[in-house]
C-alpha cells in the first residue's frame, strides 16, 4: 500500500515538473517571438526614417538616440480609413491632425511628418485617440514614427481576471474561469472608481463634436487602469464611428441576426425581405459596459446599496437603441449609476 502512495506521489510530481517546465517555455517562447517582431519593426521603420521619408515627434529617440524600446510590433495591415465627411466639425478636426502631425513643433508640417500622419490615420484607433487626447481615459500619445505611435505607460492592463497559458485555459470550464476572473479584482471602491472612469468613457464618445463611436469589444482585456485606478482604455482598434459601421454593414448578406455582427458585439438585425443587415446596432455602448460592470460591482459591494446598484446595472443593461426616448435615458441612466458609485465613495482615501 506504501509504495502505491509513492507511486502516485512521485507521478504527481513528475507531472507537475512536466508543466511548469512546459509554461516556462512557452513563456520564453512567446517573449522572444515578440521581441523578433518588435525588432523586425523597428528595421523597418528606422531604414524609413533614415532616408527620409517619414519623420516623426518619436524617431529620434527609437532610431537615433535609441532611447525607445519596445517589445511587441501590432500588425502593420492598415485598418479601415476612418470616414470624416458628415462628422462634427471637419475643420477643427484637420486643425487637430495637424498640430499633432507638426511632431517637431516648428510651426509647418514637412512631408515625411505628413507621410507619417497619413499612415496613422488609416488606424481608427489612432484618430479617436487623437480627437480623445483631452480626455482622462485615452491614453496620452507620446509621439509617433511612420505607423508607429507611442503611448503613456499603463500599469495594470486588464480590468480584472489574470492571465494563464493557453493550454491551463483549454482545462479551466468557463463557468468557472468568469468566477476566478473577479477573485482577482481591487478592493470595492477602488473597482467603483475604475468603473465611474469606465462610464464616464462611454458618455465621452456618445454624441460628441466629431460624431458618434461604437464599442465594438467589451471586454475586459481592453481596459486598464493606472496606480491611482484611473480607468485607460488599452485597445481602441474596435472603437469604431457609428458611419463606418453602417457602411461596412449595410450590403452584408444575412440568413439571421447572427449574421450580422461587427467585432465582438455590435450587433444589428437581419432585414429577412431583402436579406441584408440593417444599419442600426440594437445595444448602446452603455448596456454592453453594464453588462461588463454587473459583476464586478455586485461582488464586495456595500449592502447597503446593493439592492439599488444591481436595479439599476439591470435597467441598464436592457436599454436599447430603438427606445423612444433612448438618449434620455441613457443619461439618466448613467448619472444615476455615477452618482450612486460616488456618494459611497467620495469620502475615502480611493476617490
Amino acid at each position: 500500500m506504501d509504495n502505491g502512495k509513492y507511486f502516485f506521489y512521485y507521478l504527481f510530481i513528475s507531472w507537475l515538473v512536466v508543466f511548469i517546465g512546459s509554461w516556462i517555455m512557452y513563456v520564453q517562447y512567446s517573449t522572444y517571438t515578440e521581441l523578433c517582431r518588435g525588432h523586425d519593426c523597428r528595421k523597418i521603420i528606422c531604414d524609413k526614417y533614415k532616408t527620409g521619408v517619414i519623420d516623426g515627434s518619436a524617431c529620434s529617440s527609437l532610431c537615433a538616440k535609441e532611447s525607445l524600446y519596445f517589445g511587441k510590433c501590432l500588425s502593420t495591415k492598415p485598418n479601415n480609413q476612418a470616414k470624416l465627411g458628415e462628422q462634427g466639425n471637419l475643420s477643427d478636426l484637420v486643425n487637430l491632425i495637424l498640430s499633432f502631425a507638426d511632431g517637431n513643433k516648428d510651426g509647418r508640417v514637412s512631408l515625411p511628418e505628413a507621410k507619417s500622419a497619413w499612415a496613422l490615420l488609416q488606424l481608427e484607433e489612432f484618430l479617436l485617440m487623437v480627437i480623445l487626447q483631452d480626455k482622462e481615459h485615452t491614453p496620452k500619445l507620446m509621439g509617433f514614427c511612420g505607423d508607429l505611435y507611442v503611448m503613456e505607460r499603463v500599469e495594470y492592463t486588464s480590468l480584472y481576471g489574470i492571465t494563464l497559458p493557453w493550454i491551463v485555459e483549454l482545462f479551466i470550464p468557463s463557468g468557472f474561469r468568469r468566477s476566478m476572473d473577479q477573485w482577482f479584482t481591487p478592493s470595492w471602491p477602488r473597482k467603483a472608481k475604475i468603473a465611474i472612469g469606465l462610464l464616464e468613457f462611454v458618455e465621452d464618445i456618445f454624441h460628441g463634436p466629431y460624431g458618434n463611436f461604437l464599442m465594438c469589444d467589451t471586454s475586459a482585456k481592453n481596459l486598464g487602469y493606472n496606480d491611482k485606478y484611473d480607468l485607460k482604455m488599452m485597445d481602441m482598434r474596435k472603437i469604431v464611428p457609428e458611419m463606418n459601421l453602417k457602411e461596412i454593414i449595410k450590403d452584408r448578406q444575412c440568413n439571421s441576426d447572427l449574421d450580422c455582427v461587427y467585432g465582438t458585439d455590435c450587433r444589428t438585425l437581419c432585414d429577412q425581405s431583402k436579406m441584408r443587415c440593417t444599419t442600426e446596432v440594437i445595444q448602446p455602448n452603455l448596456a454592453k459596459v453594464c453588462q461588463l460592470l454587473k459583476d464586478y460591482l455586485l461582488r464586495g459591494a456595500p449592502s447597503d446599496i446593493q439592492e439599488e446598484l444591481e436595479k439599476q446595472l439591470y435597467l441598464c443593461i436592457a436599454l436599447k437603441v430603438t427606445a423612444s426616448q433612448m438618449e434620455m435615458e441613457h443619461s439618466l441612466l448613467l448619472n444615476n449609476l455615477k452618482t450612486l458609485l460616488w456618494k459611497k465613495i467620495s469620502h475615502t482615501n480611493d476617490s
